[in-house]
């Protein structure tokens, strides 16, 4: 399984934009789309408070499955059932579910309304992606499980630790899914179980998980996973697979946009994670990037060449959204750099127009007519600049992420020389 992971707690595409760009991940290798919705899922009836003002439709989330099946991709939806559900918890109607009062990371297994209100929550994603064979659980990254008083007090009166307490929850929201959903098969992220003894492992008879490896925590740690697969671990009723070792069900998770978490700033956008990703799965496919992949990727983008030390791209590229990678390019490159160098390289700007001339609204015209027309020309294409800009990120965002991603890049410097040309005018 080759999965796409769109993480959209990030910058949730349009699905016109993901028209563009199914095809290109399955010319590039790719098998499925591993899909975290978060709360871009229209949720229903009392989950609706879940949903965010720019949700997909039903009938978009019908479209994506359709896109996915038109190019031989897998969609594989993504639910968090224990860690990463600050989407949830950060409403005040499920406060009293976090495992620790001030933090909405991490549910509170010990509440019966936990497993009750996640049980709900995947019906309805089940629901709406009957042709999926499998669902993923999440499962990773579960802070601060352990230190709420409930938790606490499991651990004392049931002899208990962190790892016990984290397979009996999970166990229960497998044994739902296999019991409600006969045939469906869970995958989960792996991180959690590293810390957990075999003999643990062993005990809890896991059944129907199939681990996969989370990036950037370490890939290959297969033995400890094995062992309990060559312990003969049972599989729960109806389902398919035992718990294997990752090297077994090989999934590779990359990740071109996301959020850390719920409540970060986002990471890259995904036209511009593109190239990496067209890298990153032709890799996957061949076992290496040799010349004929690096040549395959190139055509596939529309360059003429890439130098991976530096990161870089030569040429046009004939991708979905590469007038963004290279706008995004020039902000990167050139927007800070310049405004700076404006501003505190010129010395008649320095010497004449100072924050206290601006804030007291005093100046020399003679000195001021000598950097006028170069600060206006330069205000005048960064503005012209950003407007094309803006245009292309709303053909692929909603307005929300076009204006986080413009605060967070942009504005932190144009807003400098746009009050600076203010005060001159």
């Amino acid at each position: 399984m080759r999965l796409v992971h769109l993480d959209l707690k990030g910058a949730a595409p349009r699905v016109s934009y993901l028209e563009q760009v199914f095809p290109l991940l399955s010319q590039l290798g790719a098998n499925g789309i591993l899909i975290e919705y978060e709360d871009m899922f229209p949720f229903k009836g009392e989950l609706e408070i879940l949903k965010s003002p720019y949700a997909y439709s039903e009938e978009d989330i019908e479209r994506i499955q359709q896109l996915a099946e038109l190019h031989k991709l897998e969609v594989v939806p993504l639910v968090q059932t224990f860690g990463h559900v600050e989407f949830i918890l950060k409403h005040e109607k499920y406060q009293h579910l976090r495992e620790v009062e001030r933090f909405p990371n991490s549910f509170n297994p010990h509440i019966p309304d936990t497993l009750a209100l996640l049980k709900s929550i995947l019906s309805q994603v089940i629901e709406k992606h009957r042709r999926s064979t499998w669902i993923h659980i999440g499962a990773d990254e579960v802070f601060h499980l352990g230190e709420g008083m409930d938790s606490k007090n499991w651990m004392s009166h049931n002899r208990g630790d962190t790892g016990t307490m984290y397979l009996k929850h999970i166990k229960e929201v497998l044994s739902f899914i296999a019991t409600q959903y006969r045939g469906l098969r869970a995958l989960m992220w792996d991180d959690m179980l590293r810390k957990i003894s075999v003999g643990a492992l062993r005990g809890e008879r896991m059944g129907m998980a199939v681990v996969a490896p989370e990036l950037g925590v370490g890939w290959h740690r297969p033995h400890r996973l094995a062992e309990v697969r060559d312990g003969g671990t049972p599989t729960l009723p109806s389902a398919h697979t035992a718990l294997p070792a990752v090297a077994q069900e090989m999934m590779a998770r990359l990740a071109p946009l996301r959020r850390y978490d719920h409540y970060s700033v986002l990471c890259e956008l995904l036209p511009v994670g593109i190239p990496s990703l067209s890298i990153c799965l032709q890799t996957l496919v061949n076992g290496g990037f040799t010349e004929e992949t690096k040549r395959k990727v190139l055509d596939a983008l529309g360059f003429q060449s890439m130098q991976l030390e530096q990161s870089t791209c030569e040429g046009r590229g004939a991708f979905p959204g590469a007038e963004i990678y290279h706008m995004v390019e020039q902000v990167n490159g050139h927007l800070k750099e310049s405004i700076l160098k404006a501003l505190e390289e010129e010395s008649a700007i320095k010497g004449w127009f100072s924050l206290y001339h601006r804030k007291h609204q005093f100046g020399n015209p003679r000195n001021m007519e000598s950097f006028g027309s170069k600060v206006l020309k330069l205000h005048e294409d960064w503005e012209s600049f950003v407007r094309d800009l803006r245009t292309h990120l709303e053909r692929v965002y909603f307005p929300d992420t076009v204006e986080e991603w413009m605060e967070e890049n942009i504005n932190p410097y144009l807003d400098q020389l746009r009050d600076l040309v203010r005060d001159y005018r």
